[in-house]
């Protein structure tokens, strides 16, 4: 009995060990993306304070800073992963991610809310929101960051 539970405790603390080896692993392209896209956004915008970081995977891949910048106003940096042009917007020249779902509540019947992400479109910024239908099916629902209005949706998946 002794030892089955000494063989339990050190197959658990190897499977643990292995899972945070894994993890970090596998967060390392993540990490140094990050750190990229704040270097690029440091050297061309005005960022000062970064407070939230996110990739965003449509068309293209942008990475998506949320921050301060050296004012204090809230803005938001959508930095492209290959070329183009980093995009800075203030936070109040576009809706908030609140309104955006108050916008697919009003259209659709969400029954759950699995994320609200900012991403980037064909130049335009937009609120990228993923749902779960009754059905239990998923959905995404995209909304203009500055008009607030409709883009697209991708449903019944």
């Amino acid at each position: 009995m002794r030892k089955a539970l000494i063989a339990i405790i050190i197959l658990l603390v190897i499977g643990i060990g292995a899972g945070t080896i894994i993890y970090f692993n596998s967060m390392k392209p993540v990490n140094a993306a990050e750190e990229k896209a704040l270097e690029l956004a440091r050297k061309q915008t005005d960022l000062a304070v970064v407070e939230d970081f996110h990739l965003y995977h449509g068309t293209e891949t942008y990475y998506v800073i949320e921050g301060q910048d050296s004012e204090g106003t809230k803005i938001f940096v959508w930095v492209p992963e290959k070329t183009g042009k980093i995009v800075t917007q203030k936070q109040s020249e576009g809706i908030s991610s609140q309104e955006a779902i108050n916008r697919l509540t009003q259209e659709k019947n969400p029954a759950e809310i699995m994320s609200v992400r900012l991403g980037m479109e064909k130049n335009i910024p937009l609120w990228e929101i993923h749902y779960r239908s009754k059905g239990d099916l998923i959905n995404y629902y995209y909304i203009d960051f500055k008009t607030g209005e409709w883009l697209k949706k991708i449903e019944n998946l």
